[in-house]
């Protein structure tokens, strides 16, 4: 699901029991370093805001900022909110589950509309 949008990336919700987002350069560009000063300064601005707005929001244990790209070829990022009682914590969430975890969270419309309201 595509939360927002620009003429140079684009952030989509991953789905996840946890608040999972991930921003994706419009342009492909294999390795961070092939995209324009722009771009960059861009994905930049969005992950510290994002950060912040997840903090705020949702009062996780940790926020989790990662770029593989190893399956998908394409410069992005992904931002979870980490809960000590999350299925995976301490682990990454690619890692071994931990628990069988139903967490209680604020609402993620209410994120998104608390997001748009920065970006």
């Amino acid at each position: 699901m595509k939360i927002f949008e620009n003429e140079l990336v684009y952030i989509q919700k991953e789905e996840s029991e946890i608040p999972w987002l991930k921003i994706f350069t419009k342009k492909v560009c294999k390795e961070f370093s092939d995209c324009e000063k722009e771009t960059r300064e861009e994905i930049f601005r969005l992950l510290y805001l994002i950060e912040k707005e997840m903090i705020e929001y949702y009062r996780p244990e940790k926020i989790n900022i990662a770029s593989f790209g190893n399956y998908l070829p394409q410069v992005h990022f992904h931002i979870m909110a980490r809960f000590k009682n999350d299925s995976f914590f301490p682990e990454p969430v690619w890692g071994k589950r931990q628990r069988e975890a139903k967490l209680e969270l604020p609402s993620f419309e209410g994120f998104v509309k608390r997001l748009n309201a920065v970006l």
